[in-house]
C-alpha cells in the first residue's frame, strides 16, 4: 500500500505509510517498506527509483541503496517506458479511487494484462 503526502520528491515515509508498514509487520517478519522516488521516474534514469525501509528495534531504518539487487530491472524499466508512451499507465487504479467511484477496478486487471503482454517472452521479455 502506498501513502502519498504530495510532494514530488519524498525524503521519509508519511505517518500513513509507517502505520501500515507496522501492521504489515505484525504479521510478516521480514516485510520490508518500498517507496517509489517520483522525480526520478523517467525512462532515462537508468537506476531503481526505489527507497527501502527495513524494520530493525521497533524502527523502520533505511536500507543501504548499494545491498538492493532488482531482477530483471532492465526489463522492467522498458516496459514502463512503453506503458508511458503509450498512455496505459493512466488505467492505474488505486484503492482509494476505487472508494470513490466502485466501477473502478483496483485489481487492475486490465493493466495487469497489459503488462504480462509486454513481458511476454513473443516480445522478446521474459
Amino acid at each position: 500500500h502506498i501513502c502519498l503526502d504530495g510532494k514530488p520528491s519524498m525524503k521519509s515515509p508519511t505517518p500513513c505509510a509507517l502505520k501500515i508498514a507496522d501492521k504489515i509487520a505484525e504479521q510478516f517478519d521480514n516485510a520490508v517498506l518500498l517507496m517509489l522516488d517520483g522525480s526520478k521516474m523517467s525512462p532515462d534514469y537508468r537506476v531503481p527509483p526505489i527507497v527501502m525501509y527495513e524494520r530493525k528495534d521497533s524502527r523502520w531504518i533505511l536500507k543501504d541503496k548499494h545491498t538492493i539487487m532488482l531482477r530483471q530491472w532492465e526489463e522492467t524499466r522498458a516496459i514502463a517506458s512503453q506503458m508511458m508512451e503509450s498512455g496505459d499507465h493512466t488505467l492505474l487504479v488505486d484503492f482509494d479511487s476505487h472508494l470513490d467511484d466502485i466501477t473502478k477496478d483496483w485489481t487492475n486487471q486490465k493493466l495487469n494484462t497489459k503488462i504480462e503482454e509486454l513481458a511476454s517472452p513473443a516480445n522478446g521479455n521474459i
